[in-house]
C-alpha cells in the first residue's frame, strides 16, 4: 500500500481559500459544487499532481478565458508510480499551490478574463481508490483503464505502468467533475494522444484542448521534476530541446527542398545536437522517436500532409554524489499540410 504520508496529503494542510476559490476534499463535495453549474455555467478541468509551475498557470488561464468556470485538482495520483520510482518524493507543495491559484483568480478578475477558479479538488488516495492501491501491479484489485496499444509505445517501454496509472485515474476525475472541457500541456505529448482516445472510445462528453508547452527562457519544458537537477544538470538540460529543434529545422529543410522527408535523416539532426552537447555530463537517451501523430507508429519516412510526432526521454545521470536520475521528456509536433 501507499504511505501514509502519501495517503493522507489531501488531509494534512487543509487550508482556507479565498472566494471564489473554494476546497473540496471528497467526491460527495465537489459533486455538491458541480450540480448546480449543470445548464448554468461552462466548467473546465486542469488536473495535476501539484507543485504548480507557470506551465500550470498557463493552463488555468487558457481555461478560465473560454469557460465561465474552473476546477483545478491536485492529486499524486499512486497508481502511474512503480516501486522503484519516487512517489514518497515528489514534490508537495500545496501551500504554495494554493496561493499561487488564489494569486492568479485576482489576475483573472483584473484582466477581465470570462471565468475564476472556484473548485479546488484534493481528492484522498482511499476516495480515489476505495479498493486499495498498492504499487505493485500484481497486487492492485478493483477498476482500471488501458489504452492498448498507445500505451505500450514510446514512454510506455520503460514505464508499462504508466499509461494505465494515468488513464484510470483521469477517467476516474472526468467522472467526478464532469467539465465540458479539460486542458492538458503538449508536453506530455502521448498522455494526451491515449487520453483522446480513451474518451472517444468511453464516450466522455469531454473536449480535451492541448496547450503548447510551457517552457523556460532557455527552452527547458517546465516540469514539477526540474528541481530535482541542481545547478550543474540544469545548465546542459536544455540539450534535448535543442535537438529537437534540430530535427525540426531539418524537417523544414527537407520539405522546402522538395526532398523525401526520410525520418532517419531527420532524428540524426537531433543525435549530432545530442552528442555535442553533454559538456562531460553524463546522459542516457531513451528513445527518439518520430512517429505517426494518432498510433504513435514509427516512420521510415514522414507524409507531408499528415506531419509527425517528434519526441525524446533522455535521462540525466548524477554530476555528484547525493543526487538521482532525472529523466526528462520533451517533444516537437511537426505541422503536416492538412
Amino acid at each position: 500500500m501507499v504511505s501514509s504520508t502519501v495517503a493522507a496529503y489531501a488531509a494534512d494542510a487543509l487550508l482556507v481559500a479565498a472566494p471564489p476559490l473554494k476546497i473540496y476534499t471528497t467526491v460527495a463535495s465537489l459533486r455538491s459544487f458541480r450540480r448546480p453549474l449543470f445548464n448554468v455555467k461552462s466548467l473546465a478541468f486542469v488536473p495535476t499532481m501539484g507543485a504548480l509551475h507557470a506551465g500550470h498557470l498557463s493552463l488555468i488561464r487558457s481555461a478560465a478565458a473560454e469557460n465561465d468556470s474552473v476546477a483545478v485538482s491536485i492529486f499524486v495520483n499512486p497508481a502511474q508510480f512503480s516501486p522503484t520510482e519516487d512517489l514518497a518524493v515528489y514534490p508537495r507543495t500545496l501551500k504554495s499551490d494554493l496561493t499561487a491559484l488564489e494569486l492568479l483568480n485576482v489576475e483573472l478578475q483584473q484582466s477581465g478574463a470570462r471565468g475564476r477558479i472556484e473548485a479546488l479538488f484534493l481528492p484522498s488516495v482511499t476516495d480515489m481508490y476505495p479498493s486499495g492501491i498498492p504499487q505493485v501491479e500484481s497486487q492492485q484489485r478493483g477498476a482500471f483503464v488501458t489504452v492498448q496499444p498507445l500505451s505500450s509505445k514510446l514512454e510506455g517501454g520503460s514505464r508499462p505502468h504508466f499509461f494505465r496509472g494515468v488513464a484510470t485515474v483521469v477517467a476516474k476525475l472526468f467522472n467526478i467533475v464532469q467539465p465540458e472541457t479539460a486542458y492538458f500541456g503538449q508536453k506530455d505529448v502521448q498522455q494526451t494522444i491515449v487520453l483522446n482516445r480513451m474518451i472517444k472510445d468511453l464516450h466522455f462528453p469531454i473536449t480535451l484542448k492541448v496547450c503548447p508547452t510551457g517552457r523556460e527562457t532557455d527552452g527547458l519544458a517546465m516540469s514539477s521534476r526540474n528541481v530535482y537537477l541542481g545547478e550543474k544538470r540544469r545548465r546542459i538540460a536544455p540539450v534535448l530541446y535543442k535537438a529537437l529543434r534540430a530535427s525540426e529545422e531539418e524537417y523544414a529543410r527537407l520539405k522546402k527542398q522538395g526532398e523525401a522527408l526520410e525520418a532517419r535523416k531527420i532524428r540524426n539532426k537531433g543525435y549530432e545536437v545530442l552528442e555535442a552537447g553533454g559538456n562531460g555530463f553524463s546522459f542516457e537517451l531513451e528513445y527518439y522517436s518520430l512517429a505517426d501523430p494518432e498510433e504513435l507508429e514509427e516512420l521510415d519516412v514522414v507524409d507531408a500532409s499528415k506531419g509527425g510526432v517528434l519526441s525524446a526521454a533522455l535521462r540525466m545521470l548524477p554530476s555528484r554524489p547525493g543526487e538521482g536520475v532525472v529523466r526528462l521528456i520533451d517533444n516537437i509536433i511537426l505541422a503536416g499540410d492538412e
